[in-house]
């Protein structure tokens, strides 16, 4: 065990965990912060997607080790009430259908955005490499660029 500080949606935490642990484990179980979902557990899929120092990051495989002294938002500190552009758009657009994926999505959407406020739609497909197994992708698209005209 060892304790490890890192911030976390504005708030600065302190965890007493194994070095090893995934990040995704610590903000579900240690944390209570179940926003952020298990989906493939090889960083493939993208459920577990969070902002690390505001990059896009999946979280399944990475140790919470490599999060010392760093900032991470999930999706419970985009907004508190849903009010960030991406979310908002998202609802408009009625993107989710299971809606397991969908924090997942926003995360990785709202990077995209944070670092391209006007993608095409070549961009938002490098950038969205989350997986839906429902198929809502052309919604995805439609909600990032709703997002992008400051939905």
């Amino acid at each position: 065990m060892a304790a490890i500080t890192f911030t976390v949606n504005g708030k600065r935490e302190t965890v007493n965990v194994t070095p090893d642990t995934p990040l995704l484990w610590v903000l579900r179980d240690t944390l209570g912060l179940t926003g952020t979902k298990f989906g493939c557990g090889i960083a493939q899929c993208g459920a577990c997607t969070v902002h690390l120092d505001g990059v896009a990051t999946r979280t399944c495989v990475l140790p919470v080790s490599a999060v010392a002294g760093k900032r991470v938002t999930t999706i419970e500190g985009l907004s508190k009430n849903r009010s960030h552009a991406v979310q908002r758009a998202w609802i408009e657009e009625d993107v989710p259908q299971c809606g397991y994926c969908q924090s997942g999505q926003i995360m990785a959407a709202a990077a995209l955005l944070a670092k391209n406020p006007h993608p095409t739609d070549a961009d938002i497909d490098t950038a969205m490499t989350n997986i839906c197994r429902c198929g809502t992708y052309q919604r995805i698209r439609a909600a990032i660029h709703r997002a992008a005209q400051g939905a």
